[in-house]
């Protein structure tokens, strides 16, 4: 039993035998490095259901821990925080029980569990994937990674937006200006061809708008008249009834994109494992709409447009069907959750990571779906992230100033070279060795930099910033990894056995504390949804180890016991930052 679960069970008991009361629950935090102590039952919540003084409160408990629980040798009570000391025996024992576990802090999922599907990245097929993007796919994987570590089952999935209005602007621009062009006979990847010309299009519109401006026509007007959009609006229309040439270009034109896309994903190292694309789900819904009619979750309007009435729960009315017939944005959404559990009986839960721009709709579309009676619809949540702006400011698709995801890896990888080129740490590498070592360090730094921050704040990304080699960035995690591969190499002795008796150093017990809490934080990442709390926790484990190494000598230390022991706590430490740093996507050096 885990050290906190033995104190919560004793100081209800304690509070029981001397109060005559039940608590609820006891808050155990680690003590505040000020104080003496490892571990502080705070008083402060118990003070609602018992009366009397804190200090008071704290030394009785104090006693009693002190006789009743083993591990507990002492104690001390600031202003109402009962900060407990644990015997060496204790971190010792647990240390011996983790250190060959390689896995530490991951659960195995139970048979027949539950699985949770979350999606991510769904793309538009008229661009290539841009720096948002980076932050939507990298927060998705890390925490479908976080939720597998904690226990859950996991499906990766994203909806691909290949179809649309958007869709048929690169398709038509393509045809009017591209004579022909491919992604071999350019030598571009095939996103990156197809967005220039989702950009080609709207020069092409904005030059229309003028003109018809020019000729006295009014701007609003101007940009619903303008040709080249209505031939756009015309190419969507066929599409819609299954024109074979128009279908044949959007196919050639997407399978472009899909292979463009591909090589991103593969360089980002993120995966999925079901892809849903909008052109098979966008009628999705209409059924389940007519259903909901009947049940009287959904009413009609006089112009035959179906609408749902959240009033009652804070929101507003919300539009599923328009009077024509055809499906609103709500409408697939609906129809697609559903299908994704009827291709997944196992579902029973679902995370979409999603611009905070969408949270209304998110809202909404959980309150339909529980409305509409679907158990596994009170287990869907809404990623919500904010945005990621650059020191050169807002990013737009149309006017082609997006930050392209591959030209940020590609800058970040020579960011990485022309750094560690300048520390000069690079004895014995071969070139292909150089080459993995950059990437690995400039990918490190931009998915720590992005994952570091609370998904919900808005991110200033600063690409320099981000690949610093000290405070808390990816790079100094990587480097301290790469420091222990370093030390296991020169222990020139046999490390394997356990050391018994041993009596640690100060430095030693703070970060077996740490490394203690790591099962903890796994699952408050999963509660939470958040790489962050993975990423600020194995940033305080790295700071501690640099601490343990610059004040405690490892491979110099004077008894055999005490190098076999410290060997395995680095080894133990570099083995907890690859756990962690693998759970947001970040590869590990062996050598920096």
């Amino acid at each position: 039993m885990l050290i906190q679960e033995k104190l919560n069970t004793a100081v209800k008991k304690a509070v029981k035998e001397i109060y005559q009361l039940e608590l609820p629950s006891v808050e155990i935090q680690a003590t505040r490095k000020e104080f003496e102590g490892d571990l502080t039952v705070v008083i402060f919540p118990m003070l609602k259901f018992i009366k009397g003084n804190p200090q008071q409160i704290g030394e009785t408990l104090g006693t009693v821990l002190t006789e009743q629980v083993d591990e507990v040798t002492g104690f001390n009570v600031v202003k109402g925080f009962l900060n407990l000391v644990i015997a060496d025996a204790y971190y010792k024992d647990s240390f011996d029980e983790i250190r060959n576990i390689s896995e530490y802090g991951y659960v195995v999922p139970e048979h027949g569990s539950k699985a949770v599907m979350v999606e991510y990245s769904s793309p538009n097929t008229n661009k290539p994937l841009h720096l948002g993007h980076i932050r939507n796919n990298l927060l998705g994987y890390s925490v479908a990674e976080i939720l597998k570590a904690s226990g859950k089952r996991v499906y990766k999935t994203q909806i691909i937006n290949d179809r649309g209005i958007h869709i048929c602007k690169s398709m038509l621009a393509w045809q009017r200006f591209g004579n022909g062009e491919t992604p071999e006979s350019t030598g571009l990847k095939g996103d990156k061809l197809v967005g220039n010309y989702y950009v080609a299009f709207d020069k092409a519109y904005k030059a229309e708008i003028e003109a018809l401006v020019s000729k006295g026509v009014e701007k609003k007007d101007a940009e619903k008249e303008a040709p080249i959009l209505l031939e756009a609006q015309e190419m969507l229309r066929k599409w819609e009834a299954g024109e074979p040439e128009v279908i044949g270009l959007w196919k050639m034109m997407n399978s472009w994109v899909y292979r463009g896309f591909e090589e991103t994903y593969r360089e980002l190292g993120v995966d999925f494992d079901k892809l849903y694309y909008e052109s098979d789900t966008y009628l999705l819904g209409k059924d389940v709409v007519a259903a909901g009619l009947e049940k009287g979750v959904f009413y009609k309007k006089e112009d035959g447009s179906v609408w749902i009435d959240l009033s009652d729960e804070g929101l507003d009315e919300k539009i599923v069907l328009r009077a024509d017939g055809t499906a609103v944005y709500m409408t697939q959404d609906i129809g697609t959750a559903i299908q994704r559990v009827k291709d997944h009986p196992d579902i029973g839960g679902m995370v979409y990571t999603v611009g905070n721009e969408q949270d209304y709709h998110f809202k909404v579309l959980f309150l339909i779906l529980q409305k509409l009676g679907f158990d596994w619809a009170e287990h869907l949540y809404h990623l919500s992230y904010g945005m990621v702006d650059l020191p050169s400011g807002k990013m737009k698709s149309r006017e082609g100033t997006v930050v392209d995801a591959d030209d940020l890896v590609e800058e970040m990888t020579g960011t990485a070279a022309e750094i560690s080129e300048e520390l000069g740490k690079l004895e014995g590498f071969t070139e292909e060795e150089k080459k993995e070592l950059y990437k690995t360090i400039g990918l490190g730094a931009l998915k720590y930099y992005i994952l570091k921050v609370d998904p919900k704040k808005r991110i200033l990304f600063d690409p320099k910033e981000s690949i610093d080699f000290q405070g808390n960035t990816g790079p100094f995690i990587q480097y301290t990894y790469a420091r222990i591969q370093s030390i296991l190499r020169k222990a020139d002795f046999d490390y394997s056995d356990t050391v018994t008796a041993y009596t640690l150093h100060a430095r030693e017990k703070e970060l077996l504390k740490l490394l203690l809490q790591f099962p903890e934080i796994v699952q408050q990442a999963a509660i939470q949804y958040s790489p962050a709390v993975i990423a600020n926790y194995v940033y305080e484990v790295v700071k501690e180890f640099n601490s343990f190494y610059q004040n405690v000598s490892i491979l110099g230390a004077e008894l055999e016991e005490e190098r076999i022991f410290r060997v395995q706590l680095s080894e133990v430490v570099s083995q907890l930052i690859a756990n962690a740093l693998r759970l947001l996507g970040i590869k590990v050096p062996e050598r920096m």
